[in-house]
């Protein structure tokens, strides 16, 4: 049985990543372009993105970043979306959209208010990449498509799946203890059905 709901693969750092991507096929995966243990930088992350596979669809996971750097990423091919993690206002995603015409992930703590600009909204637990999970029962009605994150592994990915999220992603749940991607790991929740 096909899985219905798609797969992102987020904070990707080591060459080996793109290596385990590329053979379990998720939909989407993330670089990020924050202080964080997963952070990478843009000339890493165009490297990488010149061996991932054509299918899968790379974004970019900001926080509070200038436009200008989201933009060059864009323009370079590196990032196809932008996953924007701080206090970017409405304003800030119509002039990014105005400034490159990307699509925009708003991540949220569930409950937040959304940006009606934002083409799809990402709820999380706190600030995000903490790998623990929230109450979904706080996941409000909207009319957007909606990627799912915080502590999702495969104890709990079928549960999350039935919330019907558009896009589950993954980033703690594919990793060792040593916080380095699992590639049995990613390739079993990439064939979750």
């Amino acid at each position: 049985m096909k899985r219905t709901v798609k797969i992102k693969i987020c904070g990707l750092k080591n060459p080996a990543d793109i290596d385990y991507v590329n053979e379990a096929k998720p939909d989407y995966i993330g670089f990020v372009f924050a202080e964080s243990r997963r952070g990478i930088t843009s000339k890493t992350a165009a490297e990488y993105k010149k061996r991932l596979s054509s299918k899968i669809i790379a974004v970019g996971v900001f926080v509070n970043a200038e436009i200008s750097l989201i933009t060059k990423l864009h323009d370079a091919g590196t990032i196809s979306i932008a996953q924007l993690h701080g206090s970017e206002s409405e304003q800030y995603i119509d002039t990014l959209k105005k400034a490159c015409d990307i699509p925009v992930i708003k991540a949220l703590n569930a409950g937040n208010v959304y940006p009606q600009n934002a083409d799809y909204l990402l709820f999380d637990s706190g600030k995000g990449g903490t790998g623990k999970a929230f109450d979904w029962s706080l996941i409000p009605k909207c009319d957007k498509k909606y990627f799912l994150a915080g502590g999702i592994n495969s104890g709990n990915i079928k549960e999350a799946a039935k919330l019907n999220p558009y896009c589950i992603d993954l980033s703690s749940g594919v990793e060792d203890a040593s916080g380095n991607k699992d590639r049995k790991k990613i390739i079993e929740l990439c064939g979750f059905s």
